[in-house]
């Protein structure tokens, strides 16, 4: 089982989406669209507030909320280049 596994394993590729540019557009096309679509259901899913102190948007639920603000904003634009890339994903893409 294991060298069958092995074998049928040397012939996938092994590049991640961080090195393919194809996929790293795809990745945050999707991370952009799953955001916008969190803070549309919660208004409030990415505000790290403490009693009584102003929002900040810092770190990792920082950029969360700076993608769904670019989703909110640029919607025709990420709606447009989220056809692009089914698009090549269905008919161009290896």
């Amino acid at each position: 089982f294991f060298y069958y596994r092995r074998h049928c394993l040397d012939h996938l590729p092994t590049m991640s989406a961080i090195f393919d540019f194809s996929s790293l557009i795809t990745v945050l096309l999707l991370l952009i669209c799953t955001c916008a679509y969190l803070r549309e259901l919660r208004p409030n899913i990415f505000d790290t507030t403490k009693a009584g102190e102003p929002v900040q948007h810092t770190g990792f639920p920082g950029m969360l909320w700076k993608l769904s603000r670019i989703g909110e904003r640029l919607s025709p634009y990420v709606g447009f280049g989220c056809l692009l890339m089914g698009l090549h994903i269905l008919f161009f893409k290896k």
